[in-house]
């Protein structure tokens, strides 16, 4: 229920108004957001990076609907990847794409040259690329666009999301040798008919497709904030006989800073999901919505007359 309140909320222009001017509201958006800007995200790269982390850049936006939003977005990406280089940041620190920021809603040849620029412009920087999976209406054509990419940038990475029904049948399909994935829960609304509803299920599937990839050849890349999965893909590591540089934990940024200190501290590569830009608000509502038990820290901050 909380979680559908949330994302609901997401999409009212009342409520971004009431987060953009409340007190405080810039402190608390920038736990999880660096910024607006390309010098922000390179200034939280920097710091990252310096405590021992891995970094994945996300600049916010997505669902574009003229070819000039996307076209933006591409050249957001060639400036950041830029930047990156120039700041000795790479290979620590990669970017993450969503295709509806690039124009897959609209023109899915537009959003493959814009994302093929990118991935361009990361091997010349020396680093990678992650396409983020958005709602399951897009997961095939994503899907199709990993595949024409990894002909030409076998590195590019995936995202796959547990709570869909069909997600441990693509783990194994993508779990082939250099293959990069991240697996996470889900953020998205989705229908009962492709995915599972309650956390227990949601748990359930995403230790099934840990498996999967941790058995497998391929790079699993583990999204979880959940101590309990934490230590399970702790556990598989070691059942596995995985090295520290054969898997990574992955965690969104501002959120359980110590336990990613922690890891990385016990020699695992933890990588933090970097996300800037000035489309912050609904990222930050699906990462509520994601874990509701960041809203006591939201609305405290709210709530100050300070």
């Amino acid at each position: 229920m909380l979680r559908s309140v949330i994302l609901a909320a997401s999409r009212s222009s009342q409520v971004e108004r009431l987060v953009a001017t409340a007190p405080l509201t810039r402190d608390v958006v920038r736990r999880f957001v660096a910024g607006t800007g390309t010098d922000d995200a390179l200034r939280a790269t920097r710091e990252l990076v310096a405590d021992g982390l891995t970094v994945t850049l996300d600049n916010l936006g997505e669902d574009t609907v003229t070819p000039g939003q996307a076209t933006a977005t591409r050249d957001e990406y060639l400036a950041l990847l830029r930047g990156l280089a120039a700041a000795g940041l790479t290979p620590a620190a990669e970017v993450s794409v969503k295709l509806s920021a690039l124009g897959q809603r609209f023109d899915a040849q537009l959003a493959y040259d814009n994302v093929r620029a990118i991935c361009v412009a990361a091997d010349q920087a020396g680093t990678t690329v992650t396409l983020d999976m958005e709602d399951h209406t897009t997961t095939d054509s994503t899907l199709d666009t990993l595949v024409k990419l990894r002909k030409d940038h076998p590195s590019t990475g995936a995202v796959l999301q547990a709570y869909l029904r069909r997600t441990e049948s693509d783990c194994r399909e993508l779990a082939g040798v250099g293959s990069r994935v991240r697996l996470c829960k889900g953020a998205y609304a989705e229908p009962e008919s492709v995915a599972y509803q309650s956390a227990r299920e949601v748990d359930k599937s995403y230790v099934r497709c840990l498996n999967v990839l941790m058995s497998g050849a391929g790079y699993p890349m583990l999204a979880t904030h959940d101590p309990r999965l934490i230590a399970i893909g702790e556990d598989r590591a070691r059942w596995f006989d995985r090295g520290p540089d054969e898997f990574e934990f992955q965690m969104l940024y501002g959120i359980r800073p110590e336990e990613q200190a922690r890891l990385a501290g016990e020699g695992y590569t933890v990588r933090t999901y970097l996300p800037y830009g000035e489309d912050w608000y609904g990222y930050l509502m699906r990462r509520l919505a994601e874990r509701p038990a960041n809203l006591v820290f939201f609305g405290r901050a709210l709530a100050s007359k300070k």
